[in-house]
């Protein structure tokens, strides 16, 4: 589970430092992202005949850090949004 947890984080880590620009998240909200995209892209994975959901492979790492882009890209489109100003 700790190995879960720390895979999450790096993930999610990974997800930040593609995206371009300063994203507006919490170490939380990075490590829930890095989870939830670990799971889909493990999910896609296993779905594609890899292995187990569970298991470390390369294309489950490249789909989980893919879908954490997309998952910290909507959080920022959401959140980010209703802190932004118009400039005038």
């Amino acid at each position: 589970m700790i190995g879960f947890l720390v895979a999450g984080l790096v993930i999610g880590a990974l997800a930040r430092l593609i995206m371009p620009g300063k994203q507006n998240l919490s170490i939380l909200a990075t490590l829930g992202l890095g989870l939830v995209g670990s799971l889909i892209g493990g999910t896609i994975a296993w779905m594609l005949g890899t292995g187990s959901i569970w298991e470390l492979n390369v294309l489950g790492f490249i789909l989980a850090v893919v879908a954490s882009v997309l998952l910290v890209g909507t959080a920022e489109a959401i959140t980010g949004g209703s802190r932004r100003r118009a400039i005038r």
